[in-house]
This record gives structure tokens, C-alpha cells and sequence, in this order.
């Protein structure tokens, strides 16, 4: 497998033990529907999160979260649309960015960004 299927897969797992300590319910990782795929839907306070999660080694090439574009969001967006049109009726929803970074041999650094929104 790729290096960078790794780091993205375990990437995932540090954000799930994250998020549930932060009091999430984890409903689904890697959910797909077509080619749309969100790496995490989770549930707090009765709103359903779509979080998409960033992770890298080094900031060489900037902060995980910068990674995330226009079209990245927008296939977030769609394949919140598809997933809320077959399992859920909710009325609060939220688009949520977790950054990771794991430089080796420092303590692995998280910055959430809540309620995350691109034009």
C-alpha cells in the first residue's frame, strides 16, 4: 500500500480516538456513495458532523488544512446530500475540518475547525 494510503488511514483512526474523546459518537468512517466519500460522520449534541480529515508529516508544503479546496469541499457537500437523503432526517448539520500533523518524534498536534464553510 501507498505511503500516503498509510499515513491517511492512520490518520483516520488518531481522528476517530480524538474526536470520541471529545465526546463524539462515531456513526461511519470512509462513507461512500459513488465517488463521493466522507472520512468521518459523527454525531454530538444532535447535530451530525461531516468531517473531512487532513493529515501530514511535515508542513513543508503547508498545514493539512490547507489542503482542503473548493472542489474538495463541494464533493464533502454532495456526499453529505446523498448520505442525509437515504439514512437520516435531521435539521443540523455541520461541516467540520480535522488537521493532524505527526512530525516524528514530536507529540502528534490536532486543530479542529468547526462549522468549516468555502464558498
Amino acid at each position: 500500500m501507498a505511503k500516503h494510503i498509510e499515513r491517511g488511514k492512520d490518520g483516520e483512526l488518531l481522528a476517530c480516538d480524538y474526536l470520541k474523546r471529545k465526546d463524539f459518537e462515531i456513526m461511519y468512517c470512509n462513507w461512500r456513495f459513488k465517488h463521493y466519500e466522507i472520512d468521518i460522520i459523527a454525531l454530538k449534541n444532535e447535530i451530525i458532523h461531516f468531517i473531512e480529515v487532513k493529515t501530514r508529516q511535515t508542513t513543508t508544503f503547508g498545514y493539512p488544512e490547507e489542503s482542503v479546496t473548493p472542489k474538495k469541499f463541494n464533493n464533502l457537500k454532495k456526499g453529505a446530500a446523498a448520505f442525509l437523503s437515504r439514512f437520516c432526517e435531521v435539521k443540523n448539520i455541520q461541516f467540520d475540518v480535522l488537521s493532524i500533523l505527526t512530525i516524528p518524534g514530536k507529540e502528534t498536534e490536532y486543530f479542529f475547525i468547526e462549522d468549516f464553510y468555502l464558498y
